[in-house]
C-alpha cells in the first residue's frame, strides 16, 4: 500500500472531523440531498468528458495505483540489468530463464531475449506496451482531474439551489438560519471531494506517470543492449544517464 496517499486522506478527514465535533455536531454537517448534488452531480459531468467503456477502467485503475506503492529506484534497475547481462553473458540467452525477475516488464523482455526474438520485434512491442499502459494511467489522472473540477462546481450549484429555497420562505425567520446551513453544506462536500480526494489523486499520478514513464524506457533499453550481447559494464554505463547526478556518482564509486 502507498502510506503517503493512504496517510493523507486519514489526516485530512481526521483534521476537518475534529473541527466539527470542537464546533458542534456532526448531524448540523450531513445533509443527504447536498450530498447528492455534489457527488451525483460531479459523477455526471465527468461521465459527459469521458466515454463509458474508458472511464470505469480509468477511474478504477487511478485508485489502484494512487494508493498502491509500485515504486522501483531506477539504480535499482540498473543493477539488475547490469547483473542478467552478467548472466546471459556466462550462460547465454538461455541461462536467463532461471532468473527470478520480479519487475513485470524486465520479466517480459527477458523472455524475449531468451526466446531469440529479434531486436526490432522486442524494441516495437515493449514500446508499444509501455506508452499503452502509459496512456491508461494518465486517462486515470485526467478523471480524477475532472472529477476534482466537477465537485466545487455542483457545490456552488447546490449552494444556488439552497439559497433560492430559503428565499422563497423569507416569510417565516426562523427558517433562515438552518436553510442557509444547508445551503453552504454543498459548498463544503464539492472543496472537501475536490482537494482531500480527487486533486491530490490525480498529482499523485502525475508524478507515478513521469516515474513509470523513466523506468519503462530504461527497462526497454536495457534488454535490447542484452539483445545485442553487450558487455555488463558497458550497459551499465550507458543506463546511467538515467539516474541522477548523485546516484551516479555513488554507483560508480560501489562500482569501483
Amino acid at each position: 500500500m502507498d502510506l503517503a496517499t493512504i496517510i493523507g486522506v486519514i489526516a485530512a478527514c481526521v483534521t476537518v472531523l475534529i473541527a466539527i465535533f470542537l464546533g458542534g455536531s456532526f448531524s448540523q454537517f450531513v445533509d443527504l440531498p447536498s450530498i447528492l448534488i455534489v457527488v451525483g452531480g460531479g459523477l455526471a459531468a465527468t461521465l459527459v468528458r469521458f466515454p463509458l467503456n474508458g472511464l470505469l477502467s480509468a477511474f478504477g485503475m487511478g485508485a489502484k495505483l494512487a494508493f498502491t506503492h509500485r515504486k522501483i529506484e531506477p539504480r535499482e534497475l540498473v543493477e539488475n540489468i547490469a547483473h542478467l547481462a552478467e548472466t546471459a553473458r556466462k550462460e547465454g540467452p538461455l541461462g536467463l530463464e532461471n532468473v527470478e525477475i520480479e519487475e513485470p516488464t524486465l520479466a517480459k523482455g527477458m523472455q524475449y531475449v531468451a526466446d531469440g526474438y529479434d531486436y526490432n520485434l522486442i524494441r516495437d512491442s515493449m514500446e508499444k506496451e509501455r506508452d499503452l499502459y502509459l496512456t491508461r494511467l494518465n486517462e486515470g489522472a485526467r478523471v480524477y482531474r475532472a472529477l476534482g473540477d466537477s465537485a466545487p462546481a455542483f457545490g456552488m450549484i447546490g449552494t444556488l439551489v439552497g439559497l433560492v429555497q430559503m428565499l422563497a420562505t423569507m416569510d417565516d425567520p426562523s427558517t433562515i438560519g438552518p436553510s442557509m446551513a444547508i445551503a453552504l453544506l454543498t459548498t463544503l462536500y464539492g472543496s472537501l471531494i475536490a482537494n482531500v480526494v480527487c486533486i491530490p489523486v490525480a498529482d499523485k499520478l502525475d508524478s507515478k506517470f513521469e516515474q513509470e514513464e523513466l523506468n519503462q524506457t530504461l527497462v526497454i533499453d536495457g534488454v535490447l543492449q542484452i539483445r545485442e550481447s553487450k558487455s555488463p559494464s558497458l550497459i551499465r554505463e550507458m543506463l546511467l544517464a538515467y539516474i541522477p547526478e548523485k546516484g551516479r556518482s555513488d554507483m560508480i564509486e560501489a562500482a569501483a
